[in-house]
């Protein structure tokens, strides 16, 4: 079957079948044809507005475009559609057009090139995208927020270094997360407004000769404006790299929360136990229950940020205007909103159905001397400046691990033989302040992981959520 083509007068001879399957891309645009026909339909109602078309002839278009548009949808979900059909998803709308209305369906391409069609298809798919996973976003917030609230005084060991350093809360480290996504959202939120201009109108790089309302458009497609530049408009795709960088940021976010994830749900931490649901088992090992939601966010972190590299590198070395080259930004793209959009609705699943061990938690960080930071804050409130005091605790931990005790299980004697140079030591008082929740509780400032100060953070982002 030959395929549709939107050219042709100017040859001689039929493109080569190898180069006809290596040039068409409808097995991937084919996910832009109801943003095609939506383009195609505001722009014939503006060549009628204009009077560059009768108002029979649009009419007879719009009800050809609309039956197109319902049969291929039909045919899309009923597994029935032929991809060899048509070179691209404008060639494939104006050929079925023109059978179903006859000849005046050639009519629709007055006044426009693909290279505009397929820019004002570009925007529309990717601003219905992104409100799509903006949507996700803010129910994947809300998830971590009551999470948060549920565990403000989940005490739990903080890492630096993959080192046990202080005493915190489960809460306050899912907040860091919230917050990783409240910015992507924004960054998302803020794209927006460079998504959402029209190019339609810009012709093949040029503008048209005919008298085109490209603010009718513009308006009729929901755009905040058209563009002020034509090649701009064909050539542009930085909307495009902004959205798989943000896409990437937010993989990046999520793929740190996995590598905590897997650490946490492992035997050596025992922090939490994912739900059967979201792991699988070991073929040969039959005890194993493998994390492999969180391992393959990990993994696909990487692919998608293979896409944002690739259209960088795409990009990079074209001259205005349009370039075949282009055909390359939709792949990637389509494959990253795909993987993320699947990866937003099951993760806040796996996070809301898994148990969270507060015991072991709390054990975690009641060890390794994590409360050694407030000891020496302790010291330099006592008027010893902090570098002494440090020293002064490193001395105090050298002691403890030898004896095989923690700070808080020092005695009288040995505090007295330990600090009793440099302050009135009260064994009773520094066990107190050297619980596990008091060193906690000590951070109250802005931010900290106090508990009440994470109850304040909680709030305020409920507010933010419910504004949303």
């Amino acid at each position: 079957m030959t395929k549709s083509k939107l050219w042709g007068g100017r040859f001689e001879a039929n493109t080569s079948e190898l180069m006809e399957q290596f040039n068409a891309s409808l097995p991937f645009d084919i996910n832009l044809m109801k943003y095609d026909i939506e383009g195609s339909l505001a722009h014939v109602k503006m060549l009628g507005k204009q009077n560059i078309l009768s108002e029979a002839e649009v009419k007879k278009i719009i009800e050809g475009l609309k039956s197109v548009k319902n049969d291929l949808e039909a045919e899309l979900e009923a597994g029935d559609f032929d991809f060899n059909e048509a070179e691209d998803i404008h060639s494939l709308v104006e050929a079925r057009l023109t059978a179903k209305i006859g000849e005046i369906g050639g009519k629709l391409h007055t006044g426009r090139s693909r290279n505009d069609q397929v820019a004002v298809d570009m925007r529309l798919y990717l601003r219905d995208q992104t409100e799509q996973i903006m949507d996700q976003i803010l129910n994947f917030m809300q998830v971590i927020l009551d999470l948060a609230e549920d565990h403000s005084e989940t005490v739990m060991p903080g890492y630096t270094h993959l080192q046990r350093a202080q005493a915190l809360t489960f809460g306050h480290h899912l907040l860091a997360y919230y917050f990783k996504l409240k910015r992507d959202y924004e960054r998302f939120e803020d794209s927006l407004k460079r998504v959402n201009v029209s190019p339609l109108g810009s012709g093949a790089l040029a503008g048209s000769s005919f008298d085109l309302d490209r603010d009718f458009t513009a308006k009729e497609l929901g755009f905040d404006r058209a563009c002020e530049n034509s090649m701009d408009g064909v050539s542009d795709r930085d909307f495009v790299l902004e959205f798989l960088a943000a896409v990437s940021n937010l993989m990046i976010h999520l793929s740190r929360l996995s590598e905590e994830v897997i650490l946490w749900n492992s035997k050596e931490y025992s922090f939490i136990e994912l739900a059967d649901q979201y792991t699988t088992g070991s073929s040969i090992m039959p005890q194993k229950k493998n994390p492999d939601l969180a391992e393959l966010v990990r993994g696909k972190t990487g692919r998608v940020i293979g896409s944002l590299n690739q259209l960088m590198l795409t990009i990079k070395g074209l001259a205005l205007a349009y370039n075949k080259d282009l055909q390359e930004d939709k792949e990637g793209l389509f494959d990253s909103v795909n993987t993320v959009k699947i990866i937003l609705k099951l993760y806040p699943q796996m996070l809301k159905t898994m148990t969270v061990k507060k015991e072991k938690m709390r054990e975690a960080a009641a060890t390794g001397f994590l409360n050694a930071t407030e000891l020496a804050d302790y010291l330099a409130a006592n008027g010893i400046p902090f570098r002494q005091a440090h020293q002064i605790v490193g001395e105090a931990v050298l002691y403890a691990s030898q004896k095989e005790k923690e700070l808080d299980q020092l005695q009288q004697q040995e505090w007295e033989e330990l600090l009793g140079e440099y302050i009135d030591v009260n064994a009773e008082e520094l066990k107190e302040k050297l619980s596990v929740e008091a060193a906690v509780n000590s951070h109250s400032t802005l931010g900290g992981p106090a508990f009440e100060e994470s109850k304040r953070v909680i709030s305020k982002e409920k507010e933010f959520l419910t504004a949303k």
